[in-house]
């Protein structure tokens, strides 16, 4: 009895100090080499079945990156718990086998929450959010009672405001967690990005205590729904509350200041991260190039960049975007290469930018390459990615590829339907985008003033009057869209192609603004013939008003009007006026692309690379074309 109780005090006594080694390998230099050497003690002793000590043993395996000798050591274990169950289900998730995991989860003998979060948790790490959502659902047929954790999981795959408010009553169903910091803030940041910024700050006002992060989910929801006076009001709130701010903070008010182009605020906000030491962090200075480029400081929004300590995305596509919305097309696309020989992978606000520089710049061959790559990282799925490879072939005049990629899209937003519309009617599609158009309703979506006014030039560059004023009157009173100039512009043009003078000056009239300065154009070149010449004048004088730089072209016109009619005192008037106008000259630019490298040429010839030997091939060449001219004058 007494040798009895010897063994189990000795067999206690190494299940302790093995179980004490174990909990020493993260600790050590090498913890997977080290564990090894305990399994090899765990058999040697004939304990590597007990269940206690192998399920350590797999955790650490798993955490040092020893995947394989994980699963080894869990199918040596005879008698497996749930614990052991949930760590080889971790395993799986983890290694992205979503498949043999939800096999596995089926099999289990005994799942708890832990094993039904595992899953979840899996299938929202892989986009699979549907799934989730049914995974969730069947826990709680099952009975399983959702922890905190499983809320703040399902919180994240919320997408629009009907199912959120769902979830938050299932929240408070299951005891609201008022005091849980975790789940508090998945709501907060829940409402803000769906932009409901009266629920999100009602959840900050219900909860026990708030941290840091609760303050951040707050402001950054303000930023997002456009409340960015109200987010600059809780970032000051946040700091008088004795809360420090971090650079989530700080990223989240520059991002506000952006959206107000209040650059005097932003200045500020970037000398306090400068204080603070944020700009080591490229979110903040991201936020920063962004705040920069949206208030036309290229040379601020650069120097940022230049001066930054790390390349990574946010920073490459908020530099990229800055080139791209300052016509620096060639700059986006060097930078952009320059990123991927860096590793760093596109996302697909990078894409969105490089497509729309490439519409712009580059020959179609790269635009296909771009095409390429954008299946190639898996963003074909994209809206926003998709939206612009559609703009990019319609800029080419490629509308079938832009067609195929529209039709092909997974789910098409407004901005995918605005954008095909105002290609079909750039590349002369009328009929088409007209068709289209209607095909929108179909949809289910609900078109805005984008929508009209490619619907409305359609209808302008077709001379489609009757069909063009039914859809500019259905504006305002079936769906609610108040017009602008661009919308008054189309309807203008097209009553000037049908000759309805006197109708477009009497709809000028009833306008409460401006006509666009090209409808005033159309209307000067409409009355060559009309016997009113005090209205041609009245409309050139206008027009010089509004584009002054262009006074040349519109007095050159009152100059022929006048010759033709013989007004010859106001044509001598007109013609002195002519010899004061100065016109800014235009530097014209080409583009051509050669094997893969695209050059551009300047009006000044000797500007462009290799320009001088250009001139002297062709001083060669004038030089033989008068040698043989004069051969043949000769002869």
């Amino acid at each position: 009895m007494f040798s009895l109780l010897q063994k189990g005090h000795r067999f206690h006594h190494t299940v302790s100090f093995l179980s004490g080694l174990i909990d020493q390998c993260p600790s050590l230099k090498s913890p997977s080499n080290s564990l090894k050497l305990i399994h090899a003690q765990l058999v040697k002793f004939g304990l590597n079945s007990n269940i206690y000590l192998g399920n350590r043993c797999i955790d650490l395996y798993f955490k040092s990156g020893s995947t394989k000798d994980a699963l080894k050591l869990f199918e040596d274990i005879p008698s497996k718990n749930i614990v052991s169950w949930n760590l080889y289900l971790k395993i799986l998730v983890k290694c992205f086998d979503m498949a043999s995991a939800r096999k596995v989860f089926d099999e289990m003998p005994e799942r708890d929450a832990v094993s039904w979060n595992t899953v979840i948790s899996g299938y929202i790490s892989s986009g699979l959010f549907e799934s989730a959502w049914e995974v969730f659902l069947e826990m709680r047929d099952r009975g399983v009672r959702p922890s905190e954790f499983t809320f703040s999981m399902m919180l994240c795959c919320v997408k629009c405001r009907e199912h959120a408010k769902e979830i938050h009553g299932r929240i408070v169903r299951n005891g609201g967690f008022n005091s849980s910091l975790v789940v508090g803030n998945s709501l907060i940041d829940m409402y803000g990005k769906l932009g409901l910024v009266e629920y999100s700050l009602a959840v900050f006002s219900s909860m026990e205590k708030v941290d840091v992060i609760s303050w951040n989910s707050v402001i950054s929801g303000c930023c997002k729904s456009g409340y960015e006076h109200f987010a600059l009001h809780q970032f000051y709130v946040m700091g008088s509350n004795g809360f420090k701010v971090d650079e989530y903070s700080v990223s989240s008010v520059l991002t506000a200041c952006s959206n107000l182009r209040n650059l005097e605020k932003g200045k500020q906000v970037f000398c306090f991260s400068m204080k603070m030491g944020f700009l080591g962090n490229t979110v903040v200075s991201s936020a920063a190039i962004d705040l920069f480029s949206k208030c036309n400081r290229l040379e601020s929004a650069l120097r940022v960049f230049k001066e930054s300590f790390a390349l990574d995305s946010p920073l490459c596509n908020a530099m990229i975007a800055c080139y791209a919305s300052h016509d620096l097309e060639e700059n986006a696309l060097e930078l952009f290469v320059c990123s991927l020989r860096e590793n760093i992978r596109p996302t697909e606000f990078t894409l969105s930018s490089v497509l729309h520089s490439a519409s712009v710049f580059v020959p179609v061959e790269q635009g296909s390459q771009l095409h390429s790559l954008v299946i190639k990282t898996g963003f074909e799925v994209d809206a926003v990615v998709t939206s612009s490879l559609v703009q990019m072939y319609n800029k080419y005049g490629l509308v079938e590829f832009a067609l195929e990629i529209f039709s092909n899209m997974v789910s098409r937003d407004l901005v995918a339907w605005n954008t095909m519309i105002l290609g079909l009617t750039d590349n002369g599609k009328l009929l088409e985008a007209i068709d289209l158009f209607k095909k929108l309703f179909e949809s289910g979506l609900h078109p805005d003033q984008i929508t009209f006014s490619g619907v409305l030039l359609a209808c302008s560059y077709g001379g489609l009057l009757e069909e063009g004023m039914a859809i500019f009157s259905s504006m305002e009173q079936q769906h609610g869209v108040a017009p602008i100039n661009e919308h008054y512009t189309s309807v203008a043009d097209m009553m000037i192609r049908a000759g309805m003078i006197n109708e477009v000056i009497d709809f000028f009239q009833a306008l409460q603004c401006e006509p666009h300065a090209r409808t005033w154009e159309s209307l000067l070149h409409a009355c060559g013939d009309y016997e009113n010449l005090d209205l041609v004048e009245t409309i050139a004088d206008r027009l010089m008003e509004l584009e002054p730089h262009s006074s040349l072209a519109y007095l050159i016109y009152l100059a022929n009007t006048y010759e033709q009619r013989g007004r010859w005192e106001s044509l001598v008037r007109v013609r002195r006026k002519m010899e004061k106008a100065t016109r800014k000259e235009v530097v014209d630019i080409s583009w051509i692309g050669i094997k893969g490298h695209t050059f551009s040429f300047e009006a000044n010839p000797t500007t462009h690379c290799g320009g001088e030997n250009v001139c002297s091939i062709l001083g060669f060449v004038k030089q033989d074309m008068a040698t043989e001219y004069d051969d043949v004058c000769i002869n």
